[in-house]
C-alpha cells in the first residue's frame, strides 16, 4: 500500500502559475498511469493558458468559485464541480471568489512539465 501524508509532500509554482502539491505521482510514488494533485489559487488570479500533449485530466472543484476555460468554451465552476480536459487542449481557471480556489487535478498519463505547453505568461 501507498500512502502520501499531506504534510509531508511539499507545494511548488508549476508551470501554470497555480500552487501545486502532488499527492501521488509515479516518480514519486511508484504508481503508474496518473498523478493527483491539489492546486490553490490564489483570490483574483488566473493561471497561465496553457494546454498538454499527452495528458487529460479531471479537475475536481474542492473550495471557491471560479471561470473555467476549456477550449472555446468559459463556464462558471464551484465545490462539488467536475470539469474534464481532453488532450492539447487549451485551458485555464481564474479565481473569481473570495477565499482561495482549491482544487484537485488528475491527470493520466501523470503530470509533467514537458508535456506542459504555456501559451501566455
Amino acid at each position: 500500500m501507498v500512502i502520501s501524508e499531506y504534510e509531508k509532500v511539499k507545494p511548488y509554482i508549476t508551470k501554470d502559475g497555480s500552487l501545486i502539491r502532488e499527492l501521488m505521482h509515479p516518480s514519486v510514488h511508484g504508481n503508474k498511469n496518473l498523478s493527483l494533485a491539489e492546486a490553490i489559487v490564489p483570490v483574483g488570479f488566473t493561471t497561465f493558458l496553457h494546454k498538454h500533449h499527452l495528458s487529460e485530466e479531471v479537475y475536481y472543484i474542492l473550495e471557491g468559485k471560479g471561470l473555467m476555460r476549456v477550449g472555446e468554451e468559459e463556464l462558471e465552476v464551484k465545490s462539488g464541480d467536475a470539469i474534464y480536459i481532453p488532450p492539447n487542449t487549451l485551458h485555464q481557471i481564474k479565481n473569481i471568489g473570495d477565499i482561495p480556489l482549491r482544487f484537485l487535478c488528475c491527470c493520466a498519463p501523470a503530470y509533467s512539465h514537458e508535456d506542459t505547453e504555456v501559451l501566455e505568461s
